[in-house]
């Protein structure tokens, strides 16, 4: 029996080879917006902690010098935890670019594949088609030969 060969197998490859490479870049991607997302919450919790410090400052004894300080803490914290959000917002901005990449190459990828499907059909109905032909000549002729044979013996 013939072997199947695709003609466009090497572009089919290399379709794959971009798709898992998008699906790397992704999944850094990903873990990117996940460290982002992890540094705001200790930048949060960290502001809870000084807004409580500072909130027990306020208590009993005045210390005007520790007040200022949670304060400030406070106010620096905001500005981090404001940097840090944009720093999210960039993070989720290039997650969203990676998944369309690897949508697209996923999307690629398929066609490549269902027209491997399309060819491997062609293939495996001309080899039918090739048999049929072969089978009905020989059909053919050992129909043609038996005919000759009882023709002389008839005679």
């Amino acid at each position: 029996m013939a072997k199947f060969i695709y003609r466009m197998q090497n572009v089919l490859d290399i379709k794959m080879k971009m798709e898992e490479q998008a699906k790397a870049s992704y999944a850094l991607r990903r873990m990117k917006l996940s460290e982002e997302e992890e540094k705001l919450a200790s930048y949060r919790m960290r502001k809870e902690h000084y807004e409580d410090a500072y909130r027990k400052s306020e208590e009993g004894v005045l210390n005007i010098r520790e007040m200022n300080y949670y304060r400030n803490a406070v106010e620096h914290m905001n500005a981090v935890i404001k940097n840090q959000m944009l720093a999210v917002h960039v993070a989720q901005k290039n997650l969203e670019e990676a998944a369309k990449v690897l949508k697209n190459h996923m999307q690629e990828r398929k066609t490549h594949e269902k027209l491997k499907e399309y060819a491997f059909d062609e293939f495996v109905k001309e080899i039918n088609s090739q048999e049929s032909k072969e089978i009905d000549e020989l059909v053919s002729y050992t129909y043609g030969k038996s005919e000759n044979d009882d023709d002389m013996n008839q005679e």
